[in-house]
């Protein structure tokens, strides 16, 4: 795995039963990139995204996250890793019997031995870096706009200064305002943090505007991977209608 790469995939083979979802696929992520996943509904984005945080196995190839191969990782090795990236799921998935403030704490209450003030202080200060207000704290999500249940999720998968960050159709559901809002945060976060990025959208302004590179899926292969001025020069007339 290339020193400068925080995911590296091999031929990467996914199977549901008879049905495949990848047969090869292949990239590497760098540090400090906002990376896309980006295709076609069942083109298996989410499906990537999940194999690279442990919550499915690949069938074939290999899959290095932080210099370590998921497909063979012993369970503290797991756990271990786990704690070294955050995951915003598309809708949130708060815990709704839960306060804004302690849906923020709880990783940090599970892994860390910090006194409850500063464990508190520190959620808190998360809840600021997205750009909450502290009030926001003592709510319950039912209580909360689209947009800062996005955020709140967001200062949840930030509490233990991951170095990575998967992000699941962040800006679904998002009115275009708040939308290119938070695609301002991500960037914001990217360059103060220096977190690497990984995410699965179709938001054409997000795939534009945010991502750094990105592959794009189809026919159980990598399409394209690259940037958005490469794209934009190729002449496979599915590709470009991908653009549009």
């Amino acid at each position: 795995m290339k020193q400068n790469n925080v995911i590296e995939a091999k031929g990467i083979i996914t199977r549901f039963g008879k049905h495949t979802i990848h047969d090869g696929v292949s990239f590497s992520i760098a540090k400090g990139e906002i990376f896309g996943l980006l295709g076609g509904s069942g083109s298996g984005k989410t499906t990537l995204l999940r194999e690279m945080i442990l919550l499915q196995k690949v069938h074939g190839g290999s899959m290095h996250v932080l210099g370590c191969d998921v497909a063979n990782v012993s369970q503290q090795m797991a756990q271990d890793l786990r704690k070294q990236w955050g995951v915003l799921f598309q809708f949130g998935a708060l815990f709704t019997s839960l306060t804004i403030l302690e849906n923020v704490s709880i990783a940090m209450k599970e892994y860390t031995n910090l006194p409850a003030w500063l464990i508190e202080k520190s959620a808190l200060m998360k809840l600021s870096m997205v750009g909450l207000p502290s009030k926001v704290a003592t709510m319950y999500p039912s209580e909360l706009s689209g947009g800062m249940k996005k955020r709140a999720a967001l200062a949840r998968a930030l509490a233990l200064d991951p170095k990575l960050l998967f992000l699941d159709e962040p800006t679904s559901g998002l009115d275009p305002q708040s939308a290119r809002a938070f695609d301002a945060l991500i960037q914001t976060l990217r360059d103060t943090l220096g977190i690497s990025v990984v995410m699965v959208t179709h938001d054409k302004e997000t795939i534009a505007q945010v991502l750094d590179r990105f592959i794009i899926l189809g026919d159980q292969k990598v399409k394209f991977e690259g940037t958005m001025a490469l794209l934009k020069q190729t002449s496979d007339e599915t590709l470009k209608n991908f653009l549009s």
